[in-house]
Order: C-alpha cells, then sequence, then structure tokens
C-alpha cells in the first residue's frame, strides 16, 4: 500500500489517474468504442453520479392527537396518536453491474457486460425513498400519595420504509442501505428500528411502617423500594441468499439485497438446538429448513442448475424476521437512619437486571442455506451475544458486558 513500494496499489492508482487525465486531455476515445487505440484508449472508470443533475430536498411531515385525563388529585391518564412520513430521503444504488451467470440470471442485473462499458462501478445518489410511522403513546402518571408514585409508558407503532436511516450509515449490522437498481419499491417494509410495542415503568413506594420503640423504629422505619422496568419486542431483520462464486462468476460491480426464498407452510421460528446446524454457546432463534438460498453454500453455483429460472433473487421482503424481545428490570433498596436533626445516613442496595434476565442481539447468520443439507446451514439463525442494556452498574452502551446482573451497595450522609 506505500508509495514507493514496487506494484503498490497507491501508485498504481496515481498511474492510472495521469494516463486517464492525459488521454481525455487530448481526446483519446474509451476502451468500449470499436474506434479506439488499444494503446492509448480510456480505460473504465468509477463515478458518483445524481440522475438528471439534481436531487429533491426531503421533507418531513408530522401530526399527532391527545387527550388527556385526570382522576383525583394524584392520577392523570393520557392517550396520544402521533404520526410522521418522510419523503424523499436520501439513498444510494450501484447502476452499472452485470452478472457473468447465464442470460436472464439475477434480474434486473444485464449479462455479460455492463449497461455502459465505458464506465466501471457507478454510485448514483437517489432522492426518492420514503417512510411512515403510526404510534399510540399511553401515559398513566400517578404522583406520590400514600408512599406510592408511578409512570407508565406503552407505545404501540408501526413504522415502515423503503431505507432507513437517512441511507447512508446502517442502523445495524447487517441492515441494507443500497437496494437492487429500479427496485426501490421492493425495499419498502418495517423500519430497522421498528420496535412494535415498547413498555417502560417507574415506581417508588415508601413502606407505610412507623414503629414507636426507638431501637425498632431504627430498624424497620424509613425503607422506600423503588425500581424501573423496560420490555420491547424484537427488532427487524433479512435473511439473504448466499452470494454466487462458481468458477470465477457472480455479479460483478453490482450491490444490492439477495434475498432468500422462504419454503411455504414451514414455521419460521425454531427455538431448540438441532444437531449439526446449531452452534455451542448458541440458542437457535430460526428454522434452518424454512428458508432456502438461490445459491448452494457448498457449490457457489445455483441450486438446481445455473439457469434464468434458477438463478433469481428469493421472495422474502426485507426486514421479513424478528429478533428476541428485550425484559430488563431494576430494584433499589433504599434505608435512612436519622443520626441526628439535621443529618440522615443513606444505605441503597442496588440491583440491576434484578432477575439476571438474558437479553440477546439479532443472529449473526443470516445466510440461508439449502434444506436437507445441514453443512451449508450451519450456525444459521442463531443468537450469540447478548445486547447493551438501558441501565447498568458500569453505565450504558457498553454492550453484553453489563448485561448481567449486577449488585451494589453504597452509603452516603445527606444534611
Amino acid at each position: 500500500m506505500a508509495p514507493g513500494v514496487p506494484n503498490s496499489a497507491i501508485d498504481a492508482a496515481v498511474a492510472a489517474n495521469q494516463l486517464f487525465n492525459s488521454g481525455f486531455a487530448n481526446g483519446e476515445l474509451s476502451c468500449a468504442s470499436l474506434l479506439a487505440s488499444r494503446s492509448t484508449c480510456l480505460p473504465p472508470i468509477s463515478i458518483t453520479a445524481v440522475p438528471d443533475g439534481k436531487l429533491h430536498a426531503p421533507y418531513f411531515m408530522q401530526w399527532s392527537l391527545a387527550l388527556e385525563h385526570q382522576i383525583g388529585n394524584a392520577l392523570n391518564l393520557r392517550a396520544q396518536y402521533v404520526a410522521t412520513r418522510a419523503v424523499n430521503q436520501p439513498y444510494e444504488t450501484q447502476v452499472n453491474g452485470y452478472q457473468t451467470v447465464c442470460p436472464g440470471c439475477f434480474a434486473p442485473f444485464p449479462y455479460g457486460q455492463p449497461i455502459d462499458p465505458r464506465f466501471g462501478p457507478v454510485t448514483q445518489l437517489n432522492t426518492g425513498a420514503n417512510s411512515h410511522y403510526n404510534g399510540l403513546q399511553l401515559t398513566a402518571d400517578k404522583r406520590l400519595a400514600h408512599g406510592l408514585q408511578v409512570l407508565v409508558n406503552y407505545t404501540w407503532s408501526h413504522c415502515m420504509d423503503t431505507v432507513s436511516n437517512g441511507g447512508f450509515l446502517p442502523f445495524a449490522a447487517g441492515a441494507i442501505l443500497s437496494p437492487l437498481p429500479g427496485d426501490l419499491s421492493r425495499q419498502y417494509g418495517p423500519c430497522d428500528y421498528d420496535v412494535r410495542d415498547n413498555l417502560t415503568a417507574q415506581y417508588v413506594y415508601q413502606l407505610p411502617i412507623k414503629a414507636r420503640n426507638p431501637l425498632l423504629a431504627r430498624i424497620v422505619n424509613g425503607w422506600q423500594v423503588s425500581g424501573t422496568a423496560f420490555w420491547h419486542s424484537g427488532l427487524p431483520f433479512s435473511v439473504l441468499s448466499a452470494p454466487y462464486s462458481a468458477d470465477g462468476n457472480g455479479i460483478i460491480q453490482g450491490s444490492g439485497p439477495q434475498y432468500a426464498s422462504v419454503v411455504p407452510g414451514v414455521p419460521v421460528y425454531q427455538h431448540n438446538s438441532i444437531s449439526g446446524i446449531t452452534q455451542p454457546g448458541t440458542i437457535q432463534w430460526l428454522n434452518p429448513d424454512a428458508f432456502v438460498s438461490t445459491v448452494d453454500p457448498s457449490t457457489g453455483a445455483c441450486a438446481g442448475g445455473d439457469s434464468a429460472a434458477n438463478c433469481q433473487f428469493g421472495n422474502l421482503g426485507r426486514n421479513a424476521l424478528r429478533g428476541p424481545d428485550f425484559v430488563w428490570s431494576d430494584l433499589y433498596l433504599t434505608k435512612w437512619f436519622q443520626l441526628s436533626e439535621h443529618v440522615k445516613l443513606r444505605i441503597d442496595g442496588q440491583f440491576f437486571n434484578v432477575f439476571n434476565h438474558p437479553n440477546f442481539g439479532l443472529p449473526n447468520v443470516v445466510y440461508a442455506g439449502i434444506p436437507g443439507k445441514p453443512s451449508t446451514q450451519t450456525g444459521f439463525g442463531a443468537l450469540s451475544y447478548t445486547t447493551s442494556p438501558p441501565t447498568g452498574l458500569l453505565g450504558v452502551g457498553l454492550g453484553g458486558d453489563s448485561s448481567p446482573r449486577m449488585i451494589a451497595f453504597q452509603a452516603r450522609l445527606e444534611f
């Protein structure tokens, strides 16, 4: 890679750039032209293009309707409908790709050569991706009364789009950003961050114990129980077909999701270990026999033979599957000791993930195999890592390292 080293990639790129600039200035033809000189013609170049030379400005719309009702002096109920729509969101496509497998295979990619052989990979910037969100938000807020305070929020929602997260950065590993050329509508499915159900709760309860005996009061008075609880349904993800690789052929200069197909009538989820497929230390989530890859991973060729009928992208859609739910609860025990009229000693016991419930991320291996050939399905659709919790003794955003139950005790003076 270093400049000046024989056969360096950097020096090769510099030389190619100089050759192109020199030939272009002298009016040399592209090597794709029959009239071009083989020794001085311009090689195909990679470019980033904008269709029609312009992009449309993205815009967002949002609307909502809320109803609120108070019961007595301590309880407030609220229901709110919230909707958003985003229009003309940006996305990228590789529009000069082609395939070398067979005529008619892997549509929409042409066979043998790109649409415009004067160019190499062509990244086209587009605007036209859309998204829709509809959500019902319910809130119950009980203010502190009789020693009890509770706040509960529940959201039932659905988000659908063609490209998530602005089209440039993936929301999660395996997220699909670039659609097949001219096939944006097939990308319409659940957003990468579509959580259908989301529940959060916070509570504080001051135990109503008021012992009068001085010694007994120091032990049983001044206790408080509080905590938080979180639950949300699983995130969506896609199942893909293995890429074609036999005899050095495949899709060249192109990108886009190569979806697998779903087998009709076969349950898509399987939570029991499967001999020869489920790897040690993982938990099976998907049923490997419910999905079939267009390409046989063991040969790199299309299952059933290379033909236009066999070599097509599968019938699954984007984000058609769901990962596991997330469940998390923290518990805090607090005790105050009155040391003097103006000084208190506070002791806390903090229990993060009090039930020690494991929360797993999305499956790592999402490339389908061939049903009946376990060697092509090894590790498919299994859960192998825990996900980051919303709270924790070590902080948030630290990944699975902070997901087991952790207990901490602390003491402090209040005056």
